[in-house]
């Protein structure tokens, strides 16, 4: 059952919550997710089952947009509205064009300070073990990209917004810098994580919306009617999944070296994409358009394709 699930996380649960949920209705051993959302958030949460873990790293690479609600007038230990109060305004007195000139001005590359309540790791622990004993570790700056930030709704002291970001943005980080930009204080209330990449919260599928797997057998061949039965809203084959990524086809010779995880040549391959650059990854499919393996343009030998994972 290698699929991805385009879920759509209900709040209060953790992102593993939620994984084990979908292996329970699955009735499989082997699932994970693309990207943690935290407990209060809601959203996109990329669930992959059996083989498909192995395309977990593919996601996680992938911008995200998110619609988010801060909360102006105060700050919170953990940045967003599970923390504790740490410091709080005497009044919140922002107009709606200071607001939206502030989203604006962290448009772009900006530096962020990853916050202390974070899963981030400090000499093999997470930050946020270190932040419940109280003890401050000191983190670098790291570069993030926001691609686009708009302003959605102000109702003072909310504020909602939706911004399109790089991997490892941290909204509620972005929530605290917005509230000190206009002079005031701020956390992020609420958050929902509106697409990955192509996946869009338009297709996500709730927990009761996952389908029962069919009891076997699945149809003539053994696997038509299971992958048929999983061919709707939300449920991806792995092929489907990656439909953002460039393909090559192989010639049939070469399947048994893409299979034994040999590189290959360019001029081992039926078909190449225009505009490859020397690390981008690639499918890489038979004549007959069976996925072999997911490979890579090696930098040193232009004309090389390495194997980084094979389906075998």
């Amino acid at each position: 059952m290698d699929i991805v699930i385009n879920l759509n996380k209900p709040k209060g649960i953790t992102s593993q919550d939620a994984v084990t949920a979908v292996k329970k209705i699955l009735n499989v051993k082997k699932a994970g997710h693309a990207g943690t959302l935290d407990p209060s958030a809601t959203g996109i949460l990329l669930v992959c089952v059996d083989k498909a873990t192995k395309l977990a790293s593919y996601f996680s690479s992938l911008d995200k947009e998110y619609i988010a609600v801060m909360k102006l007038g105060e700050a919170t230990d953990t940045q967003d509205s599970c923390g504790h109060i740490v410091e709080r305004a005497d009044k919140v007195d922002v107009q709606e064009d200071e607001i939206e000139n502030a989203l604006k001005s962290f448009a772009g590359r900006i530096l962020q300070k990853p916050p202390m309540f974070s899963a981030l790791k400090h000499k093999g622990q997470p930050l946020y073990k270190f932040a419940r004993k109280g003890v401050d570790i000191s983190r670098e700056l790291r570069e993030v990209h926001i691609r686009r930030i708009e302003l959605l709704k102000t109702y003072l002291p909310f504020v909602s917004f939706r911004v399109l970001c790089s991997k490892g943005t941290y909204v509620r980080t972005l929530c605290d810098d917005i509230g000190r930009k206009l002079g005031t204080f701020a956390h992020l209330s609420e958050l929902e994580r509106s697409a990955i990449g192509p996946f869009g919260i338009e297709e996500a599928l709730n927990l009761d919306e996952i389908p029962n797997p069919p009891s076997p057998p699945f149809g003539k061949g053994g696997q038509g009617g299971f992958e048929s039965h999983f061919q709707s809203r939300g449920i991806y084959s792995m092929d489907a999944a990656l439909s953002w990524m460039p393909e090559i086809k192989v010639k049939e010779p070469v399947i048994k070296n893409v299979r034994n995880g040999n590189p290959i040549r360019m001029n081992d391959c039926l078909e190449i994409p225009v505009n490859l650059n020397a690390g981008d990854s690639v499918k890489i499919k038979s004549p007959q358009s069976e996925f072999l393996a997911i490979g890579s343009l090696i930098e040193n030998y232009k004309k090389t394709f390495r194997m980084d994972i094979v389906f075998a």
